[in-house]
């Protein structure tokens, strides 16, 4: 017989102006580090927190160097929308199985974010907290297009709100395996 485990929801939610959100503040905040805002001329400083386990920026292979400095990347996110209410980035949420090691969390993300968001052109920015009992991840994504110099166009097919489910469904499958491979019979659904 199967086990079910608990685990929390997944969730993704768009990062916007109208809201007050900061894109340099929410990568500063997640990522556990000290950002300035280029825009703003804002500090944000989450050195203090101690949670953050693990740190990446991944992105589609032939992405400018640029995207790989994630202060760059989410200061061109912050300088590229100029309206009140544009979209600075998408956050995803997702819980990690806890039976499984930090190494083990890690190859399940980069598995995951390489083939629901990188492959689809999308910049994504990991950052793996390991809190006791609820190890989870934020991952921030890009809503335009990269280009060698900056961002181009939005990408507005990227907010369909059915990629959330496939999204959702998708982290659930690449779990099961992730637990199978590692020899536990726990699942989540």
């Amino acid at each position: 017989m199967v086990q079910r485990t608990a685990i929390l929801p997944f969730s993704a939610q768009v990062l916007a102006g109208s809201n007050g959100d900061n894109a340099v503040a929410a990568a500063a905040y997640r990522a556990g580090l000290r950002f300035t805002c280029a825009r703003t001329g804002l500090v944000f400083n989450y050195t203090r927190k101690t949670e953050v386990a693990y740190r990446a920026v991944m992105a589609p292979q032939d992405a400018a160097a640029w995207v790989f400095d994630r202060l760059a990347l989410w200061n061109k996110a912050e300088a590229i929308e100029s309206r009140k209410n544009s979209q600075l980035a998408r956050e995803v949420e997702i819980s990690l199985p806890i039976e499984l090691t930090h190494a083990q969390h890690v190859a399940l993300l980069h598995e995951y974010v390489q083939e629901q968001f990188v492959s689809q052109g999308m910049v994504a920015d990991i950052a793996l907290h390991a809190k006791a009992g609820n190890p989870h991840a934020h991952i921030l994504l890009t809503l335009r297009d990269v280009q060698a110099e900056g961002f181009g166009g939005k990408r507005r097919d990227w907010n369909n709100p059915a990629l959330v489910e496939q999204w959702r469904a998708a982290w659930a499958k690449a779990c099961n395996a992730a637990l199978a491979r590692a020899g536990h019979t726990e699942r989540i659904d």
